[in-house]
């Protein structure tokens, strides 16, 4: 069962999916995410990736998050490495609604032995953060500050 991060906004699902197509956004909207340093050209296709830096200077690591699969306007399913500790598969699901859509964010560890830790415990880890990432997401495909 998938445990997601949720939330509605008044934006439709191409307003939301504008955003996530638009690679330089993603530091805009990922919690952590510091910088962009390069954006595949083919980004959101699969095997393309976001090069980006996480952290605060002096504290900064190089990263990038590459797409394991899309379905253009509706999911975007990328793996995330999180330095340290290894890589994580993000689940952005867009499901439009009569007015707006409602945004599922799921997040599973990949590496071990963040795997051995259940579904529900790994969400109740993840969940500030993807809360927030959500609330800038939402305000960016509204077109607020």
């Amino acid at each position: 069962m998938d445990t997601a991060t949720t939330r509605t906004t008044t934006a439709d699902a191409d307003a939301v999916w504008n955003v996530l197509a638009d690679g330089w956004n993603y530091a805009m909207w990922v919690v952590g995410a510091s910088r962009i340093r390069a954006v595949d050209a083919t980004w959101p296709d699969v095997g393309s990736a976001i090069h980006h830096s996480v952290g605060v200077w002096p504290a900064v690591v190089n990263d990038e998050t590459r797409v394991l699969a899309v379905h253009p306007g509706r999911e975007l399913r990328l793996q995330a490495k999180a330095l340290p500790f290894g890589t994580a598969e993000i689940i952005m699901r867009l499901t439009p609604m009569a007015r707006g859509c409602r945004i599922d964010m799921i997040e599973h560890a990949m590496s071990f032995p963040f795997t051995l830790v259940p579904d529900r415990l790994q969400h109740v880890a993840v969940f500030p953060r993807n809360a927030e990432a959500l609330q800038r997401l939402t305000f960016l495909a509204e077109g607020r500050d």
